[in-house]
């Protein structure tokens, strides 16, 4: 039987929340024929269960070093260096039909028109790299043509100044795969700090379609083997 492993980041500092979260949503991605599990970084021995044959959905937001090479680099050290590892979350090719059907529902439920709300995305940002900001503004350029502002957490425009001035008919999504420490702390102290009026929604990666988002692209993936 094909197994697949979401991998996310998780929390070094406290890493047992993050993996349970993992594990959960391995729980509910639901793909015949295979094994879906879950597995952090920051827990230690979590890449154990990888092997060559493993198929890699990474829960990041960016093609970045994480993905690039951290990921690469454990899933060698846990003896799984052929697992393929696919695009990330914030690659997935059904998230900007995602975000754009939170931000409707979102909206509607206000009774604003999304055409005339302003939207925040607020992303997390690299001082080191230019990924983690190219995939939030490739993201607001797939909302086109709404109107739409980023803010980071890690680099200019930071979230508060980026907020700071926004109309109260505004939306914050935030860009992040699971609700850790940038979620939980530091965007509601930025926002608060902006004295931001609009409403915030939960982060993309808490959606209810993200299971059936990332079975459709495990699914596909595994229909590419020979």
């Amino acid at each position: 039987m094909p197994d697949a492993l979401i991998v996310a980041h998780g929390q070094p500092g406290d890493p047992g929340p993050q993996q349970r979260a993992a594990e959960a949503l391995a729980a509910r991605v639901q793909v015949p024929g295979a094994t879906v599990r879950g597995a952090t970084l920051a827990m230690p021995g979590a890449l154990d269960i990888a092997r060559d044959e493993t198929l890699i959905y990474p829960l990041f937001m960016a093609q970045g070093w994480f993905t690039r090479s951290e990921l690469p680099r454990r899933l060698a050290l846990a003896g799984a260096a052929g697992a393929r590892i696919l695009p990330p979350f914030g690659a997935d090719p059904g998230l900007p039909a995602l975000c754009r059907r939170l931000l409707d529902q979102a909206a509607a439920a206000e009774g604003w028109a999304l055409s005339e709300t302003h939207i925040l995305l607020a992303a997390h940002g690299s001082g080191r790299s230019r990924a983690p900001a190219e995939a939030a503004q490739a993201m607001a350029r797939d909302l086109a043509p709404l109107t739409v502002t980023c803010g980071f957490i890690e680099e200019a425009p930071f979230i508060a100044d980026a907020a700071r001035h926004l109309p109260a008919r505004a939306i914050c999504l935030p860009l992040f795969a699971t609700r850790a420490e940038h979620v939980t702390d530091d965007l509601p102290a930025a926002l608060q700090a902006a004295g931001f009026q609009g409403i915030t929604l939960p982060p993309v990666g808490m959606a209810a379609e993200v299971p059936a988002m990332i079975a459709a692209s495990i699914r596909a993936a595994l229909s590419e083997r020979p």
